[in-house]
């Protein structure tokens, strides 16, 4: 099942999604959509809240396979760097944002199972933009206010085109 991007200003975009405390069906039917979704967008990652689900879940793209991780930490980092960014929440939007170069991450996979690594890269970013909209912090946050305000008017106005 395809899901619906929540576009921003959806409120639920700023809400801080729940840890799961059990991995059942309906989460493993859960993190499997959104990977079907993240897919459907051709997208990089993907959180729960970007489709309606309040839960402490994100599925991020790699050249192997999608990865799930369900209740995500990141548990160091390392180095910064300034790159440009885009989100599914955004269409058309992208914009240079700061962000870790080198994570170290924990969490569990669909089986419940405890995973953790270290990461870099595209891959360390979207870890990081996606625990981000977990904890209901958008990328525009990590704009700077001047850069914020010129943005969202200019992509305001492409949305209404």
């Amino acid at each position: 099942m395809i899901y619906e991007i929540k576009k921003y200003p959806n409120p639920i975009l700023r809400k801080k999604a729940s840890e799961v405390k059990k991995i059942d069906n309906k989460i493993k039917m859960i993190a499997l959509n959104m990977v079907e979704t993240l897919n459907a967008y051709n997208g990089i990652g993907l959180a729960g809240n970007q489709v309606g689900i309040l839960k402490r879940i994100i599925v991020i793209r790699t050249k192997d396979a999608p990865f799930i991780i369900i209740n995500p930490k990141i548990t160091r980092t390392s180095g910064t760097e300034e790159i440009e960014e885009g989100c599914l929440s955004f269409p058309g939007l992208f914009n240079i944002i700061k962000r870790s170069v080198c994570i170290g991450f924990k969490g569990l996979d669909i089986n419940g199972l405890a995973i953790q690594g270290n990461v870099e890269g595209l891959i360390a970013r979207a870890i990081q933009h996606e625990i981000d909209h977990i904890d209901g912090i958008l990328f525009i946050d990590r704009m700077n206010k001047d850069e914020r305000k010129r943005v969202l008017p200019e992509w305001r106005k492409i949305r209404s085109d």
